[in-house]
């Protein structure tokens, strides 16, 4: 059982549990996007039995009249076993989420993953004609060209700071410059971009200039934000009538998920401060 100070990041052990978290959320306006907790497995027991999961949950969530949809980890489906593992599970994913009309989305991990993420992410999105969506990373000085060749993919881009502690010569570690090239990469997609945008950030700034962006290139776009970090502003947002999405993660593996959450942020600590100490 997940206690109440993990709560506020984490969906439930169960699907069941998350699925109703989703539902909460819709009654507000706000859709989530579901992920199974896990990760870097080296063996291919446990990447094959969370594929079968996500297999089910999509048809769980084609059930459930739910507005949800899914996101998965290329190491937690094989790609730290191999490519072929990772493209397998991957695409069995795929086409249960095809079959039951369920948004798949793909994280993107550190910068040894991108390659083998974007090869697999580009074939099964033409072949599956826009129900895919992949994250990108501002932070990697090669998203750029990420981004040029997946500008006539169909489908949608996710675009993030990045999270990932990378090496100096392949990723920007300043903030501002990160901050920087957000936006320039962000208008980018709003000129460019075929598909549909999501901007991945809690940044007001981010989210204000994406709004401007949106209204001056009249693109489809929304807004992804983290359960547990500035829902009051998930739900004014959605009140508002811009499009968001919650990230929702879930499963029995919520502890290290918890810890990086806590870690990530000042305001994070203190509540869970403030829930240990019960004030």
């Amino acid at each position: 059982m997940i206690p109440p100070i993990a709560s506020k990041f984490v969906a439930g052990e169960t699907p069941a549990e998350a699925l109703g978290h989703a539902q909460k959320m819709n009654d507000d306006s706000v859709a989530v996007i579901l992920n199974l907790l896990g990760e870097h497995y080296h063996e291919r027991g446990p990447a094959d039995e969370d594929a079968d999961a996500y297999v089910q949950l999509a048809e769980d969530i084609a059930n459930s009249d739910l507005d949800a949809c899914v996101s998965i980890k290329p190491s937690q489906i094989g790609l730290d076993i191999s490519d072929e593992v990772f493209a397998e599970n991957y695409r069995r994913i795929a086409e249960s989420a095809g079959d039951h009309d369920v948004f798949l989305w793909c994280d993107m991990e550190d910068h040894e993953t991108t390659d083998a993420t974007l090869d697999s992410f580009e074939e099964l999105a033409r072949e599956f004609e826009g129900g895919m969506g992949l994250c990108v990373q501002a932070n990697l000085k090669r998203t750029p060209d990420d981004l040029e060749r997946l500008a006539d993919v169909p489908g949608k881009i996710r675009l993030v700071k990045g999270a990932y502690d990378e090496p100096a010569d392949i990723a920007h570690k300043k903030k501002e410059k990160v901050d920087e090239v957000y936006k320039e990469l962000l208008a980018y997609l709003f000129r460019e971009y075929t598909g549909s945008i999501a901007v991945g950030s809690h940044d007001p700034e981010m989210i204000s200039y994406a709004r401007e962006l949106g209204e001056e290139f009249e693109t489809d776009y929304e807004i992804q934000m983290l359960m547990g970090v500035r829902e009051d502003a998930q739900r004014k947002l959605a009140s508002e009538g811009v499009e968001v999405w919650q990230y929702a993660p879930y499963g029995d593996k919520w502890f290290q998920y918890f810890y990086r959450r806590v870690r990530e942020r000042k305001e994070n600590a203190l509540f869970a401060i403030r829930a240990v100490l019960g004030i």
